[in-house]
């Protein structure tokens, strides 16, 4: 085995990386705290410490590395710009130059999400559509993040930041977000904030069934324990962040009519909880056209899609 592309998949508590043929196999795989606190050196060379014993274990060379990271990049350069969740927030930091000498290889950085949106094209539902394939990804988790496939392409922007679509006003007047608008998608609609609708129900007495499930602990209240409970009440809360979902699509639908909606994430693990009411909200706002063909679809790669675009990236840089 002379040569293998690494994929990193950049968190905030941990960092994941793989080493894989070009066709998206992986060969080995290993994750490691991040330790964020300690700065932006000090993750980058635990990145550089990973590579190097995930080479050493396959006895390969790394031909090239792509990397996610969680907020915005230069792109051509592989400069951090802005790493909101991060301490310092990584401004300015040189990670591609900085790993490409300590490993003598070539490094593309890119928004972790639409890297996840890249993983879905190449090795996920794209694989198998029909080209060129237009394309929205919704990754529904901690918050909301996107990535948008125009024609085969994926459409990044400056500092990569196209794509955003749980930035999207849904409520002019909703919750604050962590971005600082009103009423985003992510607002409504992301794990935390389903949970917080669930917790509120629970502590009205309103998903009994949910509080005995979760023994009382608002910190044990996910969307999936909501799911799993049966209250009435929680499923009203999903169906109702399904809706606000099916709408932020509706807009994308009638701004780009792709063939293909995928929605990734952990709280995408909902599965026709979300779909079906996304699905009909669809049918109902996009009256410009017909949305037959449009089709909405759980990822192919679940977790994976992040790693997964990673390696995309890095065998098309080498």
């Amino acid at each position: 085995m002379s040569a293998l592309f690494a994929g990193v998949d950049l968190g905030g508590t941990s960092i994941a990386a793989a080493l894989a043929e070009r066709d998206g196999r992986i060969v080995a795989e290993a994750e490691t705290p991040t330790h964020s606190h300690e700065g932006p050196d000090a993750v980058i060379r635990k990145i550089e410490q990973l590579l190097v014993a995930l080479s050493a274990k396959t006895g390969a060379t790394i031909q090239a590395i792509g990397m996610g990271v969680p907020g915005l990049v230069d792109v051509p350069t592989g400069v951090t710009k802005f790493l909101p969740n991060l301490p310092t927030q990584w401004r300015d930091v040189p990670v591609a130059t900085t790993l490409q000498q300590a490993l003598g290889c070539p490094v593309s950085l890119m928004n972790d999400v639409r890297m996840a949106t890249l993983g879905e094209l190449v090795f996920g539902h794209g694989r198998t559509a029909p080209a060129p394939l237009t394309m929205g990804f919704f990754s529904i988790g901690t918050g909301i993040g996107g990535g948008v496939v125009v024609e085969g392409r994926l459409r990044l922007g400056p500092l990569g930041a196209a794509g955003e679509l749980g930035h999207q006003t849904i409520l002019p007047q909703g919750p604050r977000c962590g971005c600082g608008n009103r009423g985003c998608l992510e607002a409504l609609s992301s794990g935390p904030a389903i949970a917080a609708e669930g917790i509120r129900l629970m502590r009205m007495g309103l998903a009994p069934k949910l509080f005995e499930l979760v023994g009382g602990n608002v910190a044990n209240v996910t969307p999936r324990e909501m799911l799993a409970s049966g209250d009435e009440s929680t499923r009203e809360a999903i169906t109702q962040a399904a809706e606000y979902l099916g709408i932020a699509i509706a807009n994308v639908v009638t701004i780009l009519h792709p063939e293909l909606i995928v929605l990734g994430g952990g709280v995408a693990e909902l599965g026709n909880a979300l779909l079906v009411p996304i699905r009909d909200v669809v049918r109902q706002r996009v009256g410009m056209f017909p949305t037959d063909e449009v089709r909405v679809e759980k990822s192919q790669l679940g977790d994976r899609a992040g790693i997964l675009g990673a390696i995309a990236l890095a065998a098309k840089a080498g």
